[in-house]
């Protein structure tokens, strides 16, 4: 009876914690919540949104160069979080090349805990053409305030705004991300 009890109140007590729908933080920043242990989440509608700034660093393609989400100013941006040791992100790396290559929207990597040969490796044997953020200690990751650095692969899209529309805690598939991409086109 007394486990019972315990199982009962430890169940109400976790419930309370992840009970909020709230994913956004006051103010406007995004604040990452899985509201019920998620991992597929959609922010709707848009005016709950919230805004990450930070999200840059050194370009993988490009010595000496920097790449980050405010380079691409009114448009839709595919976040991959990868590592070329991830089996589920060769997995998917042919449907996000397909994303970008067949949508408006772009793609733009972020690559953690690799050595830049392997993460070179990892996109010239797969032909990806879209830039990353090389990034082996987690420092892009930190502007995203409460996003578990340690899921891998996860994708966030960003609308027009870069406003943070969904998030997947899991590699994502195109039959779900192109409807996603292309509905968030279609918003003013």
């Amino acid at each position: 009876m007394i486990r019972l009890l315990a199982a009962v109140l430890a169940a109400l007590l976790l419930a309370g914690c992840s009970a909020t729908q709230e994913a956004v933080a006051t103010g406007g920043e995004f604040q990452f919540v899985a509201p019920g242990g998620q991992t597929t989440i959609f922010y709707d509608p848009p005016e709950s949104r919230g805004t990450v700034g930070g999200i840059s660093g050194e370009s993988l393609l490009r010595e000496a160069a920097t790449v980050g989400l405010d380079d691409y100013p009114g448009q839709v941006v595919v976040l991959n979080i990868w590592g070329s040791w991830c089996g589920p992100c060769r997995e998917e790396m042919p449907g996000l090349q397909y994303v970008h290559d067949n949508s408006e929207a772009v793609v733009l990597g972020l690559d953690v805990r690799d050595s830049r040969a392997d993460a070179l490796d990892f996109v010239r044997n797969r032909g990806i053409t879209f830039e990353s953020i090389f990034d082996p200690p987690g420092r892009a990751l930190a502007a995203l305030s409460g996003y578990p650095r340690n899921v891998v692969p996860s994708t966030i899209v960003f609308d027009k705004q870069h406003r943070v529309a969904a998030v997947f805690l899991t590699a994502v598939r195109v039959p779900e991300l192109m409807p996603l991409v292309q509905r968030l086109q279609a918003e003013p």
